[in-house]
């Protein structure tokens, strides 16, 4: 068998593979793998870097399916090449617990390296992946010794192109200069509703080249030549990412090849064996040929060789730089150093500070300590107090080193690129701005959740406290909504001390993303010799202030509420009232505690509970049960003075207390 002969039996044997699992299932994607597998088959038979045996491999090429309804075409390259995903895992594909499910899940098949699907996040996070990379070989590389040396490619699609989450992270990649980004773009002319002219008609790169992507034309989707050619290219461009616009067809090979119809159902029994004899394949459903089984999986050992060599480099690096190898490992290993909470400020008791500015000064306690932490704002930082001192920008390689990112106005991109950093390892990312703008980057919050990545989200100007700018700048309805995501851990402390906490909580919690939200406000600090503030936060909800003996109400409240509560506490004890002051952070970190910690601190025999919160009040029958009261804010707030529209609305000491006394009768 040819050279030739050999490549376009694996090729059409990726291609069959895939539409067979589609049709196995009965639900699937078979037109974008038809079309796109020979690009696939170019990228990992010769260029991509990575080894079956060992897919977690610190240095080894990334590549994200952004298309990810075509799941199949990875699968099949992942079970091809000789990665632990088996032909039985093949035939359970979109069922009840496989490790193949109908868009790639990260932490379900080796070697997938992101979750993806919800079209233009696989794009922005290979944009993060591709930030990371950069920033540790800064860190690393030394002399020639270039432990962190890899690429991120991906296969993206119409659709990503479409959605504006791509834009923003195609034009930050291009500020950004990521030489080491290379997309290729199923170029298919289909989308769900038919041609792509009837919504997308712009020339897609000249929009690229406008960026300052370098870009390229494949012809023809099926001249592997040509694709390996312009990856060629793409990776000769130092200091400009590369999208390689390559023309498929959708279904090729098929029936239904170029039609609206083959993108998202299976092809049927029919159409599929007409599709196996126009392929010149032969066989049952999932044959796989002696010969392009063995051509796929030499692919995929020769990165055990890679491996290898790359494994005897490091040993000389370690050997040349042993406390960068130290350290490079344990960056890569996600621990903290030792010692990387020893200074985290405290604040004095009364001293009046806004909880941003507490994070501000807690973050750069602990970036002096761990070198990895890094992030920036949507062009928000002097505002969210989240710039790093004494650090340089991250900008094009001309100026190494930096840990400030600049991620201009692109809440959705910044949100995804944190993403993708968090996946590639060895950095902890975090991104900012004020939290009403969550509602932007909601679909890369909600993924950051689906995968349990490390992303640590701040956001500033928390409540109605924002005051003048009004209602569009006030968010109220947003916790709950963080609070409703599965995986999610919310933090909103009460003052400088327990942003502290929060933040100490925020750097080892590594099941998932957390949020810290914060005030605008100044709130006067409570003293942590008093209160167990550290334990309280990393448990979610503590007693902050009792009463003597049994208490016959629960004030519970959550960030700049808890000092109204103090004060309510306060008056309420003068009218005979005992009350016990309960700060709760954290929900989620709440209701992690086993049932005799919660019941310590919520008292099953106390009814009377009231809580303030200065956001929507759904939910909270879940703390304050149903003979509880909340003061929340059902409603949008109003532009004046924050001081103003907090009374004006209900968040004063008068009416704390007053809510207080009829909820116990008096």
């Amino acid at each position: 068998m040819s050279d030739k002969e050999l490549q376009d039996l694996s090729i059409n044997t990726i291609r069959m593979l895939a539409a067979d699992m589609v049709e196995k299932a009965n639900s699937g994607h078979p037109g974008m793998p038809l079309g796109a597998a020979p690009m696939a088959y170019v990228l990992w038979s010769q260029f991509m870097r990575y080894n079956p045996a060992d897919p977690a491999w610190v240095d080894r090429d990334r590549f994200v399916l952004s298309a990810g309804h075509g799941s199949a075409l990875l699968y099949a390259m992942l079970h091809l090449t000789g990665y632990a995903l088996s032909l039985e895992d093949l035939l359970a594909f979109r069922q009840w617990g496989s490790k193949t499910p109908g868009h790639p899940e990260y932490g379900r098949a080796p070697g997938v390296e992101a979750t993806t699907g919800p079209l233009g996040q696989g794009f922005a996070m290979g944009v993060g992946m591709a930030l990371a990379e950069r920033f540790l070989a800064q860190q690393f590389n030394r002399g020639g010794l270039a432990v962190v040396d890899h690429y991120t490619y991906a296969i993206v699609s119409d659709g990503d192109l479409m959605e504006g989450v791509a834009s923003e992270a195609a034009s930050l990649a291009a500020t950004l200069g990521l030489g080491k980004l290379i997309y290729l773009y199923d170029d298919n002319h289909i989308s769900i509703e038919g041609g792509t002219e009837l919504a997308f008609t712009e020339d897609r790169l000249a929009r690229f080249a406008a960026y300052g992507w370098h870009t390229k034309a494949v012809a023809d989707g099926n001249d592997t030549q040509a694709i390996a050619a312009a990856v060629e290219a793409a990776r000769a461009e130092n200091d400009r990412p590369s999208l390689i616009a390559v023309r498929t067809h959708i279904g090729y090979g098929s029936p239904k090849v170029d039609t609206a119809g083959v993108h998202g159902e299976p092809l049927g029994a029919e159409a599929l064996a007409a599709t196996r004899r126009n392929l010149g394949c032969t066989g049952e459903a999932f044959c796989l040929p002696d010969q392009a089984r063995r051509h796929m999986l030499e692919a995929g050992q020769r990165g055990a060789e890679r491996q290898r060599q790359w494994q005897e480099m490091f040993a000389a690096y370690a050997k040349a730089h042993p406390e960068l190898a130290a350290r490079f490992r344990a960056q890569m290993a996600g621990e903290l150093p030792a010692g990387w909470d020893a200074q985290l400020p405290s604040f004095p008791a009364g001293e009046k500070i806004a909880t941003r500015a507490a994070s501000g000064k807690v973050l750069n306690a602990i970036a002096a300590k761990v070198p990895n932490l890094v992030g920036g704002s949507a062009d928000l930082a002097p505002s969210t107090k989240t710039l790093i001192a004494g650090s340089p920008d991250m900008r094009p390689s001309q100026e190494p080193g930096g840990r400030n990112i600049h991620f201009g106005v692109r809440e959705h991109g910044m949100a995804a690129t944190v993403n993708g950093m968090a996946l590639h390892g060895g950095v902890i990312p975090y991104g900012a701005t004020f939290f009403v703008f969550a509602d932007y980057m909601r679909p890369a919050l909600r993924l950051s959740a689906v995968m349990g990545c490390h992303s640590i989200w701040v956001f500033t100007h928390d409540s109605i406290g924002v005051g003048e700018d009004g209602p569009t700048h006030q968010p109220v309805e947003h916790l709950m909504s963080l609070r409703a995501m599965p995986g999610f851990t919310v933090l909103r402390p009460a003052e400088g001390n327990e942003t502290a906490a929060a933040w100490r909580v925020a750097m080892q919690h590594k099941q998932g993303p957390v949020a810290l939200v914060l005030t605008r406000q100044k709130l006067p600090c409570l003293d942590p010799a008093v209160h167990p503030m550290a334990a309280g936060v990393a448990k979610g909800a503590y007693v902050l202030n009792d009463c003597q003996g049994t208490p016959q109400l629960l004030l519970i409240a959550t960030g700049s509420e808890v000092t109204l509560a103090l004060a309510a506490q306060a008056k309420l004890e003068q009218a005979g009232v005992a009350a016990r002051v309960i700060s709760m952070p954290s929900w989620e970190l709440f209701a992690a505690q086993d049932q005799a910690y919660r019941d310590a601190v919520l008292p099953p025999g106390v009814k009377a509970r009231l809580a303030i919160e200065a956001g929507a009040s759904l939910g909270w029958e879940r703390w304050v049960g149903d003979a509880g009261v909340v003061i929340g804010l059902d409603r949008f707030g109003e532009s004046a003075p924050g001081p103003t529209v907090m009374d004006k609305l209900g968040f004063n000491l008068d009416n704390v207390a007053a809510q207080a006394l009829e909820l116990l009768g008096r």
